[in-house]
């Protein structure tokens, strides 16, 4: 199916896998995240070829979070741009209409972290890799939409306990929290996510799917459609500005690109 130098998207017995292949460890800035909505609103069009997707990293890394790098080089005018965009980025996992299954082959942080909890069902590569929501380490609030869906994917007291640790964790921890649903063998992580898409399309209709999907998020988007972010904005921007978040950078491995 094609994709972009950001984004490669193929397509395999109906199902669509989408591997984030921007830069060394997938961080979130601002094109990547459009890519991401503008790839998913694609892959939800019902007139298409694809009936269930994957997502996952091209590499070791599913997604690092949002490359703060960018957002303390870019200041209030990129925050600004960037913050939406990420949100948008997150509700159209969260919304498409088709089953939606991570593939979590490495670190998933902070943003990576909330893109894998958007999915209907996460599987993470038993190894090395580590996933978890450290923003507030980071000195920065989290968007409304990253909020609701880390309440609707852990409930309302794992998100408080995830939130408020900001610890990043292995995975057989990140199973026993609820932040995945399942472990793989590394090497049929890719197959496994792809067979569980697959008999998500293949057991529920298509149409009952997609009503059901909708039922279960209605609440949070009625919310998430009446919140303004204009605090999470200001703090975002006087994070950028006052040091915290560059020395965060400074005190985190991998620091070019890590965080939310």
């Amino acid at each position: 199916m094609g994709g972009n130098a950001m984004i490669a998207v193929d397509v395999m017995d109906g199902i669509g896998v989408v591997r984030l292949a921007h830069g060394k460890v997938n961080a979130l800035d601002l094109e990547l995240c459009r890519t991401i909505e503008q790839t998913m609103r694609d892959l939800d069009d019902q007139r298409g070829p694809v009936r269930a997707v994957v997502v996952t990293g091209a590499g070791r890394v599913f997604s690092a979070g949002v490359d703060l790098k960018r957002v303390v080089d870019g200041g209030a005018a990129y925050v600004a741009e960037f913050l939406p965009a990420l949100s948008g980025a997150f509700r159209s996992v969260f919304d498409l209409g088709k089953p939606v299954v991570a593939a979590v082959n490495g670190h998933a942080i902070a943003g990576g972290c909330v893109l894998a909890a958007a999915c209907d069902h996460r599987i993470m590569a038993s190894g090395s890799g580590t996933i978890g929501v450290p923003e507030l380490r980071v000195g920065v609030p989290f968007p409304h939409s990253a909020l609701e869906i880390m309440r609707f994917a852990l409930g309302p007291v794992g998100a408080r306990r995830a939130i408020f640790d900001g610890a990043n964790h292995e995975p057989d921890a990140a199973l026993a929290l609820g932040l995945v649903d399942e472990l793989s063998d590394p090497d049929a992580l890719l197959d496994h996510a792809m067979a569980v898409a697959g008999r998500m399309a293949t057991d529920i209709p298509a149409d009952t799917f997609r009503c059901t999907k909708a039922q279960l998020r209605q609440e949070v988007n009625e919310r998430l459609d009446r919140v303004t972010e204009r605090a999470t904005v200001e703090l975002w921007t006087t994070a950028a500005t006052d040091g915290r978040i560059r020395a965060f950078m400074n005190r985190t491995v991998g620091h070019s690109a890590d965080g939310t």
